[in-house]
């Protein structure tokens, strides 16, 4: 719709522009061929009306100009902007599918093993995906859901692993109603068990803090990882974060990650 209106607006455009063109230069011609003048100023000894009727349209020329220019940089924001959100939701949604089909895939091997577990960790999958899907595309979501969230997911990820991790998250919110875009967290805590949790054997640990005041968030998270591993190609999730971070937050943000000592850390600033 946008282009066949802009489209329709150039052609008339050209149209006018081609006609303002062409009177000044057929008044001179005029003036020059059958007046017989030498040299002619434009709209000299034209009756008054005329002249004030050719000024007023050249004036709505350049009035209407200016108002097609204004419309032309509206539409092309308000494309920029919906290019920048389709972007957004094409990235949300590849948040964390793995996981999904990974925990599925548990599942079916623990049915006939051991019901209850598999009930538990069933209705924690549902809630999970319901908020991916719902609450996912959404602009902004309360932090304490976004939190709720990373609890269910760490709670799914206690119930699905045979050995004792450590696992701390502490959160201090002071404001219950402030709001950030959704599934920014998770990719920085799914890493954590992915790559950490799930390569060690023994005294894996994820330590998780939140800080959260009216007008910024800080959020770290460290794990363990096993450094005789072969290290793997798993940047897709950080890149993804990272573009993210700058369509959502742009120059509202700092994001880091280090690796020392077979320790994973990263550290996330939001600013409101």
């Amino acid at each position: 719709m946008i282009s066949t209106f802009s489209y329709k607006r150039w052609g008339i455009l050209k149209f006018l522009i081609g006609l303002s063109i062409l009177i000044p230069l057929s008044i001179v011609t005029y003036q020059i061929l059958f007046l017989g003048k030498n040299s002619a100023v434009f709209l000299e000894g034209y009756p008054t009306a005329f002249s004030i009727g050719v000024l007023c349209y050249y004036g709505l020329i350049l009035l209407w100009a200016v108002i097609w220019l204004v419309i032309q940089m509206k539409e092309l924001i308000i494309l920029k902007n919906e290019k920048k959100v389709n972007e957004l939701l094409h990235l949300q949604n590849q948040v964390n599918p793995h996981f999904f089909f990974n925990m599925l895939n548990n599942l079916y091997g623990m049915v006939g093993k051991d019901t209850d577990k598999a009930k538990g960790l069933i209705l924690k999958l549902s809630e999970l995906m319901r908020y991916s899907i719902y609450e996912g595309e959404k602009h902004r979501v309360k932090l304490t859901e976004e939190l709720t969230y990373l609890e269910n997911f760490i709670a799914l990820n206690q119930m699905r692993y045979h050995k004792k991790v450590d696992i701390q998250f502490d959160v201090e919110v002071k404001n219950e109603n402030l709001k950030v875009m959704p599934l920014l967290f998770i990719i920085l805590v799914e890493n954590a068990f992915k790559h950490g949790v799930e390569k060690l054997r023994e005294d894996a640990f994820v330590y998780i803090n939140l800080k959260a005041s009216d007008s910024i968030i800080d959020f770290e998270i460290s794990n363990n990882f096993d450094a005789t591993e072969l290290e793997e190609n798993h940047g897709i999730g950080l890149k993804n974060l990272k573009r993210r971070l700058e369509l959502a937050y742009p120059q509202r943000h700092k994001f880091s990650i280090s690796k020392e000592d077979a320790i994973f850390k990263a550290k996330l600033q939001l600013k409101q």
